[in-house]
């Protein structure tokens, strides 16, 4: 009965040894929802002046949109507050609103694709970065009266170069 015990007692601490480094390696939900929202290029957009200042926003300013427009034939469109959109849903409801069309400049295809898991992952991380802020401005129709900074993406044609 003692070797019994004991080897018992060997098994479950050898199963403790050899399984516990393997999980304190894998990412937290939120971890890899923060690994996503970096390699997706959210910030990008989602967060002002992250290009421009080099990706040296403090994480706590990251994802509350931005107030530079971007224009087109569609009208002029913002990069949302994340954490306002998703504060404001449940975790199926982030769901849905991920695989919906958006418009430009928007990457929709990009969250259309991604795994379930992959999208609780970010709507995990963005929920947990706190305070979510303000609004960014409401999206501008065609022709519509702009007052912010904005981009705009229409082609153009270098004449030159067009007349050869």
């Amino acid at each position: 009965m003692q070797i019994r015990s004991g080897l018992c007692l060997a098994t479950f601490f050898a199963v403790l040894l050899f399984t516990a480094p393997a999980r304190a390696a894998e990412p937290t939900k939120v971890e890899h929802g923060r690994y996503l929202v970096m390699i997706g290029g959210c910030n990008d957009c989602h967060t002002a002046g992250f290009m421009e200042q080099n990706l040296k926003i403090p994480e706590k300013d990251w994802l509350q949109g931005s107030a530079v427009g971007f224009q087109g034939p569609w009208g002029t469109t913002y990069a949302a507050n994340l954490r306002l959109v998703m504060h404001s849903m449940s975790e199926s409801q982030w769901l849905e609103h991920a695989r919906k069309d958006r418009m430009p400049p928007m990457p929709a295809y990009v969250l259309q694709q991604m795994k379930t898991d992959d999208l609780k992952a970010i709507y995990a991380y963005v929920r947990s970065l706190g305070n979510p802020g303000l609004a960014a401005p409401a999206y501008v129709a065609p022709g519509g009266k702009v007052s912010t900074p904005y981009f705009v993406f229409v082609p153009q044609v270098d004449q030159k170069t067009a007349a050869k």
